[in-house]
């Protein structure tokens, strides 16, 4: 084997798997599987299909789910840079499966670091819903962030907050919560060595009171008859049907709600649990909980027997890595919203057409349509110049919720002039300024106030220096080449292609260039690859200056 697992945790596989051990040790010599995931915000599945570079196996579990060749490197392609799939881990898609998102939920994923479950919750909500995404690790943001805007999604708020806090700013609010638990991480070991050399130190204990504790709080952000996926890849019962049996316990207005199984996933396995509990050894101590004068809760049949109804996916049984995935559903009656209140469409910022009159909002950018309709914003002077200090220290703190009253202004006209002049569609949202940035925010902007905010909704651009607004690349990649006033396509079978997403400045006639009517070619073009948009470009005199941020560009 060329995996060297560690012997503890062969040891208590072996017990627990019997005359399956043989065969999920032989799992080990085989190749770990690779899957992308269409992201349907973009691009459909017939319509992907009949342009894929791969060849594409379908995923049992996911509709939207393909195994891929891993050697063919889906990451170097261009359609991977225009959002039209995400690369992830076969197993890893059954949570969001479970969870069910709708059009016009408010959905929480409450551990979302990479992102690629939140990206696959915001693409069964279609753009409409609410979606909040965070991760407790500031620096994972980073990553999260990107791959939301990268997948073109324009309805969520990225934090970086703690399940405690967020609780407090959203209480009752959800209707589905995920729960990708930190865990052990054993599901991992064939994927990613390290996973291994780190599995002593993520021991189950320090795991399973983190888990505990999680799934404490979540239960306070869901709204009445909602539902909550608690899933990890780890193997141990400790941290599964233990968890699930503990909360059941604790929160006895939940139930486990049916998981179609797969014929490739097991049910989950209670005994296992069971016979922990009457050994007295191997679990941690939370698990022995008991209120004064009660006997253990994991010692109650009913909570632990429900627990037979979550999933494993074991990777002697299917083509994927190790998880448990669990439904819990809520008991409550689930309140019906209207659209509105179901975060659907909370108001345009603006609408086609719409902005400050030219005069008002300091003339045109680009040569764009000319603007005209209602008044936004009170058009007050460009507040002066601040000093470094002042700069640096607003620069820090971008992604907070903070409101300075002349900056917000002058970020609020020039946002919607830009819309007017160069976005052919309404935005939908509430318009945010937080210091030099503009959002469209989904939810109500009072929920952010004191939390830990990298995103406060769909990122629009920033003011620099001089009131000049400047686009971000997430309203690129959100845009279809229709709803910008101009648009270059490129090809993904010529260099220029990876020239562009390489950061490169490309030379080029205005013919190149598609412009709505009255709009010439000078300006902020939206560049797009085979029909599917990328990041911005600006053309003047023949030449295209690359737009396309230095952390998204191409590296091969």
């Amino acid at each position: 084997m060329s995996i060297q697992l560690p012997p503890l945790f062969e040891s208590r596989m072996q017990r627990w798997l019997g005359g399956e051990y043989e065969n999920f040790i032989a799992s080990y010599e085989r190749s770990r599987y690779a899957g992308i995931r269409v992201n349907t915000l973009k691009i459909g599945l017939e319509d992907f299909a009949a342009i894929s570079p791969f060849e594409l196996k379908p995923i049992p579990w996911c509709e939207t789910g393909f195994y891929v060749d891993e050697n063919e490197r889906p990451g170097k392609h261009p359609y991977y840079h225009t959002g039209l799939y995400y690369i992830q881990e076969p197993s890893a898609m059954e949570p969001v499966e479970a969870l069910r998102p709708e059009p016009g939920d408010r959905v929480l994923d409450l551990c979302a670091a990479p992102g690629g479950k939140s990206t696959q919750i915001a693409a069964k909500l279609g753009g409409r819903g609410v979606l909040v995404t965070n991760d407790i690790s500031a620096e994972r943001t980073k990553a999260l962030a990107k791959n939301i805007e990268m997948s073109g999604v324009r309805n969520a708020v990225v934090l970086n907050e703690t399940p405690e806090r967020i609780a407090e700013k959203f209480p009752a609010y959800f209707d589905k919560i995920l729960v990708d638990a930190p865990c052990s991480g054993e599901g991992m070991f064939r994927k990613d060595p390290d996973a291994v050399r780190q599995w002593e130190k993520h021991s189950v204990e320090v795991c399973t009171v983190m888990q505990r504790d999680i799934l404490d709080t979540v239960a306070s952000m869901l709204a009445p008859g909602g539902r909550i996926v608690y899933s990890t890849c780890t193997f141990a019962p400790e941290e599964n049907e233990a968890m699930i049996a503990l909360f059941l316990a604790r929160h006895p207005d939940f139930v486990v709600g049916e998981l179609p199984h797969s014929p490739l996933f097991a049910p989950g396995r209670p005994e296992w649990v069971a016979g922990l509990v009457e050994s007295g050894g191997g679990l941690s101590p939370l698990l022995h909980e008991a209120a004064e004068g009660e006997e253990p809760l994991l010692s109650r049949p009913e909570p632990l027997a429900q627990t037979a109804r979550a999933a494993r996916i074991w990777p002697h049984l299917a083509e994927g890595e190790g998880h448990f995935v669990c439904v819990l559903e809520h008991t409550g009656e689930r309140a019906a919203r209207d659209e509105a209140a179901a975060g659907s469409a909370p108001g345009p910022v603006i609408g086609a057409g719409e902005s400050l009159p030219a005069a008002e909002a300091g003339g045109r950018q680009g040569g764009g349509p000319k603007a005209g309709g209602r008044r936004e914003g009170r058009g007050a002077a460009l507040p002066r110049r601040e000093d470094k200090s002042a700069r640096q220290a607003r620069g820090r703190n971008k992604d907070a919720y903070i409101r300075e009253e002349a900056s917000e202004d002058t970020v609020r006209r020039a946002c919607l002039q830009f819309l007017a002049a160069h976005v052919t569609v309404p935005i939908y949202g509430t318009l945010l300024i937080s210091g030099d940035y503009a959002y469209a925010c989904p939810v109500e902007p009072h929920r952010l106030h004191g939390l830990k905010v990298r995103r406060s909704g769909f990122q629009l651009g920033m003011v620099k220096s001089g009131g000049r607004f400047v686009p971000s690349n997430a309203l690129a990649a959100a845009l279809l080449p229709s709803e910008s006033a101009r648009t270059l396509d490129l090809s993904s079978a010529q260099q220029e292609a990876v020239s562009y997403l390489k950061g490169e400045t490309l030379t080029l006639d205005a013919e190149r260039i598609r412009c709505a009517e009255g709009t010439d070619a000078k300006g902020y073009v939206l560049v797009s690859i085979d029909g599917y948009s990328a990041g911005w470009g600006k053309w003047a005199a023949g030449v295209l200056k690359n737009e396309y941020p230095a952390g998204w560009r191409w590296n091969g």
